[in-house]
Parts: structure tokens; C-alpha cells; sequence
């Protein structure tokens, strides 16, 4: 038999595949002509305005920013600012607990009235203080017989209350104090436990 006689099955028809890689090369040809081809000018307008709205966008988008930063540097510089005092509001305070100390040693002395004008003199002075206090941001932070919120209260012990269910403050050992909405202080306070 000859090796050059062809059989039927076994000739594969490649006219398909050389048709689709022809349309392929067709195709990819007039790209590159479309690309080097010049733009029309309604193709050209489109382009560009294509590119004004991206610049458009860019620029938006580096104002926002900048606007965002300068708000954020400005927030930053009032806290600052509102929280500058904060080391002098709390050495202020331990006057003031020293103060109170005063009121509590007057009138547990019971001299009568030497002591009652002292109590009541310091009281005064208390009182002016916790206004000045006050009007500069800085307000006492409710504590007794409220519930524990370990945000604003220090726990520095529990026990065991007959009137006062657990969970909540049944003394203050040490008032707390915040400043413009933030806790310079927490109270230190002791938490019922409930009924014994």
C-alpha cells in the first residue's frame, strides 16, 4: 500500500480554524488601523470630555480631602485647647477634697460656734470653687445610688447593702469629675452586692 494515499477518515478539514484565525487577523488589523487612523472630531470631543469629567472628579474628590483635613486639624486644635487645663483641674481637685475634708473635721469637733463659722466659711469657699469649676466645663459625675457604669465609676470595693440592690453604688469613697463630656476623674465608689 502506498504511504502517500490518502484515507478518508483521516484528513482533517483545518479550513474552519484557517477561516477563524483569518477573521482574527482581519479584525485585529483594523484596530490597529482605527488606532493609528485619525479620530474623527465628534470622537475626539467625546475623549476629551471624557477626560474634563475625570479631571473634574480628581479635583473634587483633593478639595474634599482637604476639606476633611482642615475640619479634623481644627477639631483637634479646639480639644486641644478645651483640654489644656486638664493637669490644673486635677490638682485644683485634690483642693477641693482637701476642703471638703475641712467641712467633715469641723463638724465632727463639735466645738459649737468657733467650729459651725469655720464649717460654713469653707462651705463658702467650696461652693465658689465648684461654680468657677462649672464654668469652665468641669461638672461632678453622679454617683450615689446609681447604677455601676465602669465608664465613669472605679470600683474599689463591693458589699452587701440591705436597701440597695446590687449592681448599684452604695457609697462614694472619692467624687469623680468631667470635664466638657470627658471623665478627668471617675468616682471611686464601693457597689452593693444586694441584701445579705
Amino acid at each position: 500500500m502506498n504511504e502517500t494515499q490518502s484515507h478518508p477518515e483521516d484528513d482533517v478539514d483545518f479550513g474552519g480554524d484557517i477561516q477563524a484565525q483569518n477573521e482574527v487577523e482581519s479584525a485585529t488589523d483594523q484596530a490597529h488601523e482605527s488606532l493609528d487612523a485619525p479620530e474623527t472630531r465628534d470622537e475626539e470631543m467625546i475623549r476629551l470630555r471624557a477626560d474634563v469629567d475625570a479631571a473634574d472628579k480628581r479635583v473634587l474628590q483633593a478639595q474634599a480631602d482637604a476639606e476633611n483635613f482642615r475640619k479634623r486639624m481644627r477639631r483637634d486644635y479646639e480639644d486641644q485647647l478645651k483640654f489644656a487645663a486638664m493637669p490644673l483641674i486635677n490638682d485644683i481637685l485634690q483642693v477641693r477634697d482637701n476642703l471638703h475634708r475641712a467641712i467633715d473635721a469641723a463638724g465632727a469637733s463639735g466645738d459649737g460656734g468657733t467650729s459651725a463659722g469655720l464649717r460654713d466659711g469653707v462651705a463658702m469657699v467650696v461652693k465658689q470653687l465648684d461654680d468657677t469649676l462649672a464654668k469652665y466645663g468641669v461638672e461632678p459625675i453622679p454617683a450615689e445610688g446609681e447604677e455601676f457604669d465602669p465608664n465613669y465609676h472605679e470600683a474599689i470595693s463591693q458589699m452587701p447593702h440591705p436597701e440597695i440592690e446590687s449592681g448599684k453604688v452604695a457609697h462614694v469613697a472619692g467624687g469623680g469629675f468631667r470635664m466638657h463630656g470627658r471623665v478627668i476623674r471617675p468616682a471611686q465608689v464601693v457597689v452593693s452586692t444586694g441584701a445579705p
